[in-house]
């Protein structure tokens, strides 16, 4: 008999805690539209929420720092003439997010790091090129201004966000309904899940299925796929009988499962949130008010349940912070913001332990805000792991990046032909969307003084005529 009856485990304590209330953020109108997106979006300086708007879509970005209750005249993003489906901020440059819709395109945009004075209508750039919904985006883990849409048309288009081309479009892989679309770690291969019920691994740039399995989970729901860092693929789904169910794949031998396990009876589609660092996966289930949590290792079973946390109130969507925006100083290894029906709640994942030193083993270098390559680079076959960063001393955006110019102008550029300078920040000039959204908030800003005046100048007439009236 085994001697040994516990798992050794750093990760074996870690426990959720719900923000303090005046760490959330209320009134907040969020979406009602049923798609299983996560209608949240996080990175270290903003949250990005989908919303309830008349008359198209809309989303919220509110500053990290600015908790507490929203103002209702708080300006949006809105440029969609149908409801926002999915967002997702850029993972190298911090004030990029890209945004689906019901109305067939995608756009980008460029988020001031000041509160606007009024919703923001003009996108950096619009990519039109499916026929139906988009309700899947992704970003690129390491090539700039690389973004990958899926849409109801069945198609999966990859752009170069830098001159608004289709790079690659993947039409006749998939039959259906695509449900799902994650990227490996060095973004060579694409994990896809389908209505069809077959789990797919494609390589885009040869436009090849290079591996598939047809129904990972039996059950007819939608299944969802992320890639470890090992390669592996982790799968939810629903058994025949609909309890679900979470799967664990060697793509090299799709036979025979890694891991299979069931969960419970729900309906709720489990939303897989991997943070490769610590090899744990957060399963959150829209319509659950739980969020549970597993370690994924080389042992048997291979996937070993930690712990769950639960609160009262279900969840209507999730958002997932990325390492580097992470209090390191508190032990914390993962946060979440957990979408209610009129606010949003942090919720952090910590580690106890007594020492307040860095904790190297809990942090181990993580992808930072740096490219690895350029959009053509990786089309032409290039591939790269993501470029490195210590959290030792916390995460700060490096000091030339606050205007975001030089990620900016390359945004709205189209690159010239022939050979392409890479541009420092200190020779990057001011782009003419950052010189039109100056301008018209000083217009903006010259329209309210002159308001002001005239407001003064009236109020001023008004007690002349009073008190000229009591003499």
């Amino acid at each position: 008999m085994s001697r040994r009856v516990v798992r050794q485990s750093k990760f074996r304590h870690v426990f959720g805690q719900a923000a303090k209330a005046d760490q959330a953020y209320e009134d907040i109108r969020v979406s009602k539209v049923t798609w299983d997106s996560s209608f949240c979006a996080v990175n270290p300086k903003f949250l990005a929420v989908i919303v309830e708007a008349g008359g198209g879509g809309a989303f919220i970005v509110l500053p990290l720092a600015k908790t507490g209750r929203v103002d209702k005249n708080h300006p949006l993003v809105t440029g969609h003439t149908a409801p926002v489906l999915d967002i997702d901020w850029c993972p190298h440059n911090d004030n990029v997010i890209a945004s689906a819709s019901d109305d067939t395109t995608v756009m980008v945009w460029q988020i001031p790091d000041y509160t606007p004075m009024r919703n923001i209508t003009e996108p950096i750039i619009t990519l039109e090129g499916h026929s139906k919904r988009v309700g899947i985006l992704s970003w690129h883990p390491t090539a700039r201004n690389v973004l990958l849409s899926a849409g109801g048309d069945n198609v999966i288009i990859i752009w170069n966000v830098g001159t608004g081309e289709v790079l690659l479009s993947l039409d006749d892989m998939h039959p259906d309904i695509i449900h799902s679309v994650c990227w490996n770690r060095n973004g060579s291969l694409l994990a896809t899940t389908c209505k069809d019920k077959t789990l797919r691994i494609v390589d885009p740039r040869k436009g090849q299925v290079v591996a598939e399995r047809f129904a990972a989970h039996e059950g007819m729901r939608p299944m969802r796929a992320v890639f470890t860092r090992q390669g592996h693929i982790f799968t939810t789904g629903f058994t025949r009988m609909s309890q679900r169910e979470l799967g664990l794949w060697d793509p090299n031998n799709f036979e025979e499962p890694v891991a299979l396990q069931e969960m419970d009876t729900s309906n709720g589609v489990l939303l897989p949130f991997y943070d490769p660092d610590s090899s744990i996966i957060y399963l959150c289930g829209k319509g659950d008010s739980s969020i549970r949590y597993f370690e994924i290792t080389d042992e048997a079973p291979f996937v070993h349940y930690l712990n769950t946390f639960s609160s009262k109130e279900p969840q209507r969507g999730m958002g997932f912070m990325p390492k580097r925006g992470l209090d390191v100083s508190k032990c914390e290894i993962a946060r979440f913001y957990k979408l209610h029906e009129r606010k949003c709640e942090p919720i952090i994942m910590t580690v106890p332990r007594k020492s307040d030193l860095f904790q190297d083993d809990l942090y181990p270098d993580t992808p930072g805000p740096e490219p690895a390559l350029e959009a053509d680079e990786w089309l032409s076959g290039q591939d790269a792991d993501p470029v490195l960063i210590s959290l030792r001393d916390g995460y700060v955006p490096p000091k030339h990046r606050e205007l975001r110019v030089t990620k900016r102008n390359i945004l709205d550029a189209r690159p010239p032909s022939g050979p392409r300078r890479s541009q420092s920040a200190s020779d990057a000039p001011l782009s003419q969307h950052t010189l039109e959204a100056l301008l018209q908030e000083i217009k903006a800003l010259r329209e309210q003084v002159q308001s002001q005046e005239q407001r003064i100048t009236a109020l001023e007439n008004m007690l002349c005529e009073l008190v000229d009236g009591t003499d």
